[in-house]
C-alpha cells in the first residue's frame, strides 16, 4: 500500500533532528538556574524551528519520547554542575557579553565538525569561538586554537572568569581545546566527533580536570 505521506530526503530528516535536538537543549538549559534569561532569549528562534519542523517527523517514537531521550543525555551530561540556588539572581552586566552568549546559545546542537567554521558545515572548538566573536560582536579571533589560547588577558583561577572569556584546556601545558565562558562554572563548546555543541561543566569531572586557563578578550567586554 501507497504511504499517505510524501517521501523525505536524508537531509530533510537530519535538518528536522537538529531543529529539535537544539529547541530540546535549550528547553534544558531553560530548566537550569545559570543563565535564563539568555537562554529564554536564545530559544526562541530555535524553538520556532523545531515546532516548525516536529510535525513532519517521521519515525517510531513520539516527540515527546525523543525529547526525553535527549534530555536525559544532556542531564547526565551537566549533572555535576549545576549552580548554587544563589545563581536566581544572576544578570549580565553587559550587552556586548550578552549578544555574544546569545549568539553561542542559539548553536546547541549544531555537530561537531573537525575544521568546521559555521552553522552550515558544523563546527570544531576553535571555529566556534571565532565565528560567534566574529558574528556577534565584530572581534576577530585567530582560527586556530593554540592561537585563541594566546590572545587577551590571562585569568588564572577559574573563580575569576567572567561570562564571556574563553576557557582554555590541554594536558600539561599543551593546549588542545577552548570554549566560552557562560557563567555559574559552565562554558558552551564544540566537544568532540560525533558530539554536538553543548554545555558542560568546569566544576567537576573531565573538563575541569583539563582546564588551563581563561582569556580575556578585549572588546567582549
Amino acid at each position: 500500500m501507497a504511504s499517505k505521506f510524501p517521501a523525505r530526503s536524508s537531509s530533510d530528516c537530519a535538518r528536522s533532528g537538529r531543529s529539535v535536538r537544539k529547541g530540546v537543549a535549550l528547553a534544558f538549559l531553560l530548566a537550569l538556574p545559570a543563565v535564563p534569561a539568555l537562554a529564554q532569549e536564545a530559544a526562541a528562534p530555535v524553538a520556532t524551528a523545531a515546532a516548525a519542523d516536529a510535525p513532519r517527523m517521521s519515525g517510531t517514537g513520539s516527540l515527546s519520547g525523543n525529547a526525553l531521550a535527549l534530555a536525559g543525555d544532556i542531564n547526565r551530561l551537566l549533572a555535576n554542575g549545576k549552580a548554587d540556588a544563589a545563581a536566581e539572581g544572576y544578570k549580565p552586566t553587559d550587552s556586548r557579553v550578552r549578544t555574544l552568549l546569545n549568539s553561542a546559545l542559539t548553536l546547541l546542537g549544531t555537530p561537531y565538525r573537525w575544521g568546521g567554521t559555521s552553522p552550515e558545515s558544523g563546527f570544531d572548538c576553535s571555529g566556534l569561538v571565532s565565528y560567534v566573536f566574529q558574528q556577534a560582536i565584530g572581534v576577530d579571533l585567530p582560527r586556530v586554537t593554540r592561537d585563541q589560547a594566546r590572545q587577551g588577558e590571562r585569568v588564572a583561577d577559574k573563580s575569576e572568569l567572567e561570562e564571556g572569556d574563553l576557557v582554555v584546556f590541554g594536558r600539561k601545558g599543551r593546549v588542545d581545546h577552548v570554549g566560552i565562558y557562560v557563567g555559574e562554572g559552565r562554558f558552551v563548546h564544540a566537544p568532540s566527533a560525533g558530539k554536538d555543541v553543548m554545555v558542560s561543566s568546569l566544576k567537576t569531572g573531565y573538563w575541569s580536570g583539563k582546564y588551563i586557563e581563561g582569556r580575556r578578550i578585549a572588546g567582549s567586554s
